[in-house]
């Protein structure tokens, strides 16, 4: 721990004095009626933060910086390789926008309450569309654009919103991706019926609008500016919903993660300063899609909460054109920090390993880049942060908490960064390993990762409509904590090494053993460009390991060669205890188009499980391929059901 960090003392505080230190925090936020305490326990499932508050998300995201003199400062800088557009709006220009949609939705009959779905690509317009139903008072829930039509129509069924807003298309390196006869489909599926689609026309694609449901988006936006309609910012209070978030849910019905407005804002505004190191004014770009929880928080709210500038980015990092994007992105915006996933980073990787793409680009803007989404192997880490030369930082945390769990606080002075950690915990934070029984266990020892509640504000207060499944699925198993069905486990110091979901935790002949720990061997050899390993069914031990491998771009050494390699590596360093004696080498792995390896999945086909095909993924031949090189070595394989 560097001597000058101020993070033991302001953790201790948080934990300590929640009422004090929460309290002092929200003086960053604008009220209109400020709450009198930070927190009630007798209010909801476990209690609800700052009560009686009375504030709105789009004032402090927008208005008030312009009434700073924020209004030239540029708010998002909109870059799409795959459109071959750009766009800088500015905070003046920001308002503009989303006052002149939420006085759209005003005149749509939308009001404080009613429920908007958003099914968008990422562009502008995305961004104002949720900033304009923060401004009403209207809840918002964003399913990611592109969704398969049975997934959208689970959601707006369970929404039930007056309106959708959608755009005629999507755009991927290789292909349109036609949005309007998706969302066509989907309200011919769904029993709710919303009153009506907004539709953004692109210009890659015209969609066909249905008369009397359809309305052209930018014909009605230039009638609004015509007449002046525009909408003020409607006072909220600070446990009114902000958004609806659905995951997709193990009974099939998905799970709405509701976020509340308040306490959202206080932890976003606190993070960017206090985890990432942001100021007001700088650049911040999180590369990842506004269908995700990292794109609500951390491409929207955050950054603009704390008025800095975001980069909203509509491209790929190898692809759009090649693997040098991501930093010809840090070069032409002067980027401060970069929140990305690990598997982009391993694209990258993969196609550029000698990193030669990177000295064509001025990254000395950028001070930190920030990992998170899923594990990130030491060996990607160390990668990166040879050739960028800036802290490469893990941090950890879920679509249910809405922010980091844990990180390395770079604002309150870095901490020493444990190659394979996610550092410590956030303010509020109080996280425990436990054993089966629900008891914490010493450090070094792998366990099951808990919350002890109540969580702190930003995280989830509830599921929508779902209290009694809120507290089925997260805090059932261990009393007085929150599930977060991760494992892992925490060193001497209270560093946190999240070693992968409690089910990627596989029994071979009674030794628990985690795949994660496998994976990093894995990926340390020379060859591997990503990898990913699973548990399956086997007579005698129970489960056996069994390891997939991409390999680097220019290998030219036999595939045979190399899984021969990596099986005596996983001998060398984890031992016999592991029998580790499959490897397969693929040409990629299936994966949701966030990035996160589909290893449960993968299981199910090794296993002879019926499966169905995820609704997140990004290619479903992806899946074909592994079956055919699982039953090419002899295991079992079956189609999806």
């Amino acid at each position: 721990m560097t001597a000058e960090s101020r993070y033991p003392a302001i953790h201790a505080r948080s934990i300590r004095d929640p009422e004090g230190f929460w309290l002092e925090a929200a003086r960053a936020i604008d009220w209109f009626e400020p709450p009198a305490r930070a927190f009630d326990p007798a209010l909801g499932v476990y209690g609800r933060w700052f009560p009686g508050g009375v504030t709105n998300v789009c004032h402090n995201a927008v208005d008030r910086h312009v009434a700073a003199g924020r209004g030239p400062q540029p708010a998002i800088y909109y870059d799409s390789p795959v459109a071959g557009a750009k766009r800088t709006v500015t905070y003046a220009e920001l308002q503009t926008e989303v006052a002149t949609l939420a006085g759209m939705l005003r005149s749509l009959g939308v009001e404080k309450g009613d429920r908007v779905v958003i099914y968008m690509p990422m562009i502008p317009e995305a961004v104002f569309a949720m900033l304009a139903c923060a401004r009403i008072g209207a809840i918002h829930s964003v399913v990611f654009g592109g969704f398969a039509a049975a997934e959208l129509a689970s959601r707006i069924d369970d929404a039930e919103p007056k309106v959708v807003l959608s755009a005629s298309c999507g755009i991927e390196p290789s292909r349109i991706v036609q949005y309007k006869p998706l969302l066509d489909l989907a309200l011919t599926m769904a029993k709710h019926k919303p009153q009506t689609c907004l539709i953004f026309q692109r210009p890659q694609a015209e969609a066909k609008l249905v008369p009397g449901r359809d309305i052209d988006w930018g014909r009605a936006r230039e009638e609004a500016l015509a007449t002046g309609t525009v909408a003020d910012c409607t006072p909220v209070e600070d446990t009114d919903p902000l958004y609806i978030l659905y995951t997709s849910g193990t009974t099939g019905k998905p799970k709405g993660v509701v976020r509340d407005t308040g306490g959202y804002m206080v932890a976003l505004r606190w993070s960017m300063e206090g985890l990432y190191g942001v100021e007001p004014g700088e650049v911040y770009w999180s590369a990842s899609d506004i269908g995700w929880v990292v794109g609500h928080s951390y491409i929207i709210y955050a950054p603009l909460l704390t008025g800095c500038t975001t980069v909203l980015y509509e491209g790929k990092p190898v692809g759009t054109p090649d693997a040098g994007a991501f930093w010809r992105v840090i070069e032409e915006y002067k980027v401060a920090a970069l929140f990305t996933a690990p598997t982009a980073l391993r694209a990258i990787k993969k196609e550029d390993p000698d990193g030669l793409l990177m000295q064509h680009y001025d990254r000395s803007s950028l001070r930190t880049l920030f990992l998170a989404g899923e594990r990130a192997d030491p060996d990607t880490v160390e990668w990166a942060k040879a050739r960028l030369g800036v802290p490469v930082v893990d941090h950890w945390w879920q679509t249910e908490t809405g922010w980091a769990i844990a990180g390395n606080p770079v604002g309150l002075g870095a901490l020493d960064i444990r190659v394979g950690s996610t550092g410590v915990p956030m303010p509020g934070y109080q996280v425990d390993i436990l054993d089966e029984a629900g008891h914490p266990v010493a450090a070094d020892r792998m366990g099951s990762i808990a919350i002890k509640l109540p969580l702190p504000h930003g995280c989830l207060p509830t599921l929508w409509r779902q209290d009694g499944r809120f507290r089925e699925s997260y805090l059932a198993e261990f009393p007085g904590y929150y599930k977060t069905a991760d494992a892992g486990f925490k060193d001497g110091e209270g560093q946190l090494f999240i070693m992968g979901r409690t089910d990627d935790i596989i029994n071979v002949a009674g030794h628990r053993l985690s795949t994660g720990g496998m994976e990093e061997v894995l990926a340390a050899h020379q060859d591997v460009a990503e990898c990913a390993v699973i548990g399956i069914h086997d007579e005698l031990k129970g489960e056996v390991p069994c390891g997939f491998l991409v390999l680097k771009a220019g290998v030219n050494r036999s595939p045979a060669q190399i899984e021969t390699e990596i099986v005596a590596l996983v001998r060398e360093r984890i031992g016999p205890v592991a029998a580790f004696r499959i490897a397969i080498t693929v040409n990629r792995l299936p994966k949701t188009r966030s990035g996160k390896i589909l290893r449960g999945t993968m299981k199910k086909i090794a296993d002879a499980e019926p499966w169905h095909m995820p609704a997140t993924i990004d290619d479903p031949a992806s899946l074909d391929e592994i079956a055919t090189a699982l039953s090419a070595r002899g295991l079992a394989k079956v189609s999806a059901a």
